[in-house]
């Protein structure tokens, strides 16, 4: 004697839970392996807006940027690595590198990152080495 019943099942199978948790995980472990790089980021963002309040010769600039890096970890860019642009008396610093992030055997994530003090305007500016 078969029972049958006529409610039918709800629910998510073992399978599906499995292929679930593994997408959720492919996703934590690129977001744990993104976020130190975009606090660096952030961290390279105050300091270059600190390094041009500290400073007014590209020396002094270069050389206020270099001691925020040191005490802020920054190891992806130094002070040779700005970009100064003379903006009337002061200077616009930008900067610009990129991030390579190894994932699993020859696969890499690249991130580009950039920025600039300077204010978004159009035409040509003199850049100062």
């Amino acid at each position: 004697m078969k029972l049958r019943s006529n409610i039918k099942q709800q629910g998510v199978s073992l399978t599906g839970l499995i292929f679930v948790l593994a997408i959720v995980g492919v996703f934590a472990v690129l977001g744990l392996k993104v976020v130190p790089t975009v606090t660096e980021y952030l961290s390279i963002r105050k300091a270059i807006v600190s390094a041009k309040a500290a400073g007014t010769t590209p020396v002094e600039i270069r050389a206020a940027f270099d001691r925020q890096a040191d005490v802020g970890y920054i190891d992806s860019i130094s002070g040779k690595d700005l970009e100064l642009v003379k903006n009337g008396d002061t200077f616009d610093i930008s900067f610009a590198y990129q991030k390579k992030i190894p994932l699993v055997g020859p696969v890499s994530l690249l991130i580009d990152y950039e920025d600039s003090t300077a204010p978004r305007r159009l035409g040509k500016k003199k850049q100062v080495e």
